[in-house]
């Protein structure tokens, strides 16, 4: 796909990735709405892009509020591009250091925040970018969801934060082929460990060090550019589809983590 005078959706994009993301499609000449929970930061993601960018607030886990950001999209164009890239909470272990149980309702908060949340966007996105015109082979647009590594080898605490990231690797190939007939692709990709403001001010070399000790290489965490490159490079190749890509630097995380 040409991103020129693309319109692209970018939920969680005053986030790391999200934010990235809309700054290199943006680059590369798509219209971009920035829609993040919060207001601050995704308003100054798209204050920043200027002309051919918009903010809306949104709550990826409510359906009305999602509708909303993917109408405004419209205002832009026609939709063509959404990447689901928002954040969230882990979870706690499934017995603490008494034996005592997780509250089910945590488990159930993060499916909802990671798993169920990606679902209802891409539900609504697709609609919308179904109503476009067809494309050179007849494309209408791509989908691209945000799992992890956690997926495949979630580390100890992460039971919740796995299934939510291994159900939305299992049901990338199901959409794909529910969405082929109308043209519109779906990529999910899995980073492993990643320096984005999640850290907030920690010393990124100290990071690298720590975190970057099990990347095979190069030798630290990912950028958030680096999943923004990806995401582009989805977005141009109309022959990836159905498929996660790991972006880890061949990491496999360890029973605690990456060390």
């Amino acid at each position: 796909m040409d991103i020129k005078g693309a319109v692209a959706l970018i939920a969680g994009g005053g986030g790391g990735f999200g934010a990235a993301t809309a700054r290199r499609l943006h680059a590369a000449g798509a219209r971009v709405l920035v829609s993040d929970l919060d207001e601050a930061k995704g308003k100054a993601v798209a204050d920043e892009l200027g002309d051919g960018a918009l903010f809306v607030r949104t709550d990826v886990t409510d359906e009305d509020s999602v509708q909303h950001a993917i109408d405004e999209a419209a205002s832009l164009g026609p939709l063509r591009i959404a990447v689901v890239a928002h954040g969230g909470g882990g979870g706690p272990r499934t017995l603490d250091k008494e034996s005592r149980p997780a509250p089910q309702a945590s488990f159930t908060k993060v499916l909802n925040i990671f798993l169920a949340a990606t679902y209802n966007i891409d539900r609504l996105a697709a609609a919308a970018i179904a109503r476009s015109e067809p494309l050179e082979h007849g494309e209408r647009g791509v989908i691209i969801n945000t799992a992890s590594i956690a997926a495949y080898d979630g580390t100890i605490g992460q039971s919740a934060y796995a299934a939510a990231k291994g159900g939305i690797v299992a049901m990338t190939l199901p959409l794909a082929r529910d969405l082929a007939p109308v043209g519109i692709r779906v990529v999910t990709i899995a980073p492993g460990t990643f320096l984005t403001p999640a850290f907030k001010d920690a010393d990124p070399e100290q990071l690298d060090a720590y975190w970057g000790a099990a990347v095979q290489f190069p030798k630290r965490m990912g950028r958030a550019g680096e999943y923004a490159q990806l995401a582009q490079q989805v977005v141009e190749n109309v022959y990836l589809n159905g498929e996660t890509i790991r972006l880890d630097g061949a990491l496999r995380f360890t029973p605690k983590g990456a060390k």
